[in-house]
């Protein structure tokens, strides 16, 4: 076992246990129901500043950093949301100065805070579809072979590339084939991996940073035992100095002034555990059990789609349910997904389930009494036609409209609420009908549009 120190939660502690009078924020003064007050602090004398950090929280960074592999790894206290507008910020940052704007290439499966950033950072964005033609709302493959032929198609090359792996539904890139296809063509990549960060720990590894990203958000919260918010912006070993130079700067662009010091003093606990030499060996253990239980559920006639080790993705539509229905039938059984729609459920695992939880999914699901697939019409999506950037339709005055009359009009805003949180539609497309057929598929009855 490796021995970390924990500076922020050292100091905390010793703090909340001083009895010192805090005539300071907050206004509970450390006192309350919930029990957790008493660490709940601000930037007093000694506790260091999260975007001028140079005592506490920068050692407690180096720490991350340290386990991570990367040249510089800096906290967030608002998710990968902050982190990603952060990326997005300082790719730009490095772009040519010219009289066009900016573009980012894409794939299509954003989530939809990319989508706010664009409107926010007024870049374009040229986005990479499915290779296959078929239309998830969740996966988007995109190959190295793909990239560089969207790469080579374009008239320059953009800020960067964009791509999230995994994805919600588990699925995974060829992150290291997609590094080397834009780092040839002198382009940065930025992989949003806020479900993958467990992946830095796993024997055989697969973190983006370790197959040559230069900047990727990583969702402490959703895979490490860290509280909700807890989430990292990692710059690569090989990435242009000034991402890390400008990490701080760019996270303080779109953060609060007041970081919550309870996630921090998580992020902080949480580099403990991480270099506790046993933690790769739970990681791999939960990961073969949920391989088990994928075996005992396809034994019970239950099918699963592929994913990253964490999750457990079951093919609803292919078992023959509805998504949702398939959820409530674990949520009888005492069991809580993580995502549901028309086609899959989605369950997340880590070391901290008990088995108990394990038997309780498979117990709920028992031995499916359906045969065979839902029958249903494919779903295709053509790109929309573009009217407005993303800034343009963002800052328009808009309305909301039935989901069912809003072929022809102009997208506003997304309609897709977290999870997934990836737009159908994207500001300032208009649509089809063969997005209204998807926004019936996935039950979303109303949508922003231009007025």
């Amino acid at each position: 076992m490796r021995a970390v120190e924990t500076p922020i939660a050292d100091f905390v502690g010793a703090y909340a246990r001083s009895g010192v009078s805090r005539l300071h924020m907050p206004g509970h003064k450390g006192r309350g129901p919930l029990g957790c007050e008493a660490l709940d602090i601000t930037e007093v004398s000694g506790a260091d500043a999260l975007y001028e950090a140079a005592g506490i929280i920068a050692r407690s960074e180096a720490n991350a950093a340290s386990l991570f592999g990367t040249a510089a790894t800096f906290y967030s206290t608002e998710g990968s949301s902050q982190c990603i507008r952060a990326m997005l910020y300082l790719a730009l940052l490095r772009a040519p100065r010219t009289e066009r704007r900016p573009v980012i290439a894409a794939a299509r499966n954003a989530h939809r805070t990319f989508l706010l950033a664009a409107a926010l950072l007024d870049f374009d964005v040229a986005w990479l579809w499915p290779e296959d033609g078929s239309f998830s709302l969740c996966r988007c493959a995109v190959t190295p072979e793909g990239l560089d032929r969207a790469l080579a198609a374009l008239p320059e090359p953009p800020a960067a590339v964009y791509v999230t792996s995994p994805d919600y539904l588990g699925g995974v890139l060829d992150v290291a084939g997609l590094a080397e296809t834009a780092h040839r063509r002198g382009v940065p990549l930025l992989v949003d991996d806020a479900h993958g960060a467990y992946r830095r720990f796993l024997p055989d590894g697969g973190h983006p940073v370790t197959l040559g990203a230069d900047l990727c958000c990583d969702s402490a919260h959703k895979t490490l035992p860290v509280l909700t918010g807890g989430a990292y912006l990692h710059v690569g070993p090989a990435a242009p100095a000034e991402f890390a130079e400008n990490g701080k700067r760019a996270l303080a662009l779109f953060g609060s002034t007041s970081p919550s010091y309870l996630i921090l003093q998580s992020l902080d606990l949480a580099n403990r555990r991480l270099a506790d030499g046993a933690y790769p060996r739970q990681l791999a253990a939960c990961a073969e059990r949920l391989e088990r239980l994928r075996a005992a559920l396809g034994a019970n006639g239950w099918q699963t789609a592929q994913s990253d080790p964490l999750k457990l993705t079951v093919a609803a539509a292919d078992s023959g349910w509805e998504g949702p229905a398939a959820a409530e039938r674990l949520r009888r059984g005492g069991a809580e997904c993580e995502y549901a729609d028309p086609d899959f459920v989605v369950l997340m695992a880590s070391p901290d389930n008990r088995e108990e939880d394990f038997r309780r999914v498979e117990a709920a699901l028992g031995r499916n009494p359906r045969t065979g697939p839902l029958r249903r019409p494919a779903l295709r999506l053509a790109p929309p036609e573009r009217v407005l950037t993303p800034r343009q339709a963002a800052f328009a005055p808009s309305e909301t409209v039935a989901a069912d009359r809003a072929v022809g009009r102009v997208l506003a805003d997304p309609s897709v609420g977290c999870p997934p949180a990836v737009p159908v539609v994207v500001s300032g497309e208009r649509i089809g009908a063969d997005a209204a057929a998807i926004f019936a598929r996935w039950g979303i009855g109303s949508v922003r549009v231009i007025r």
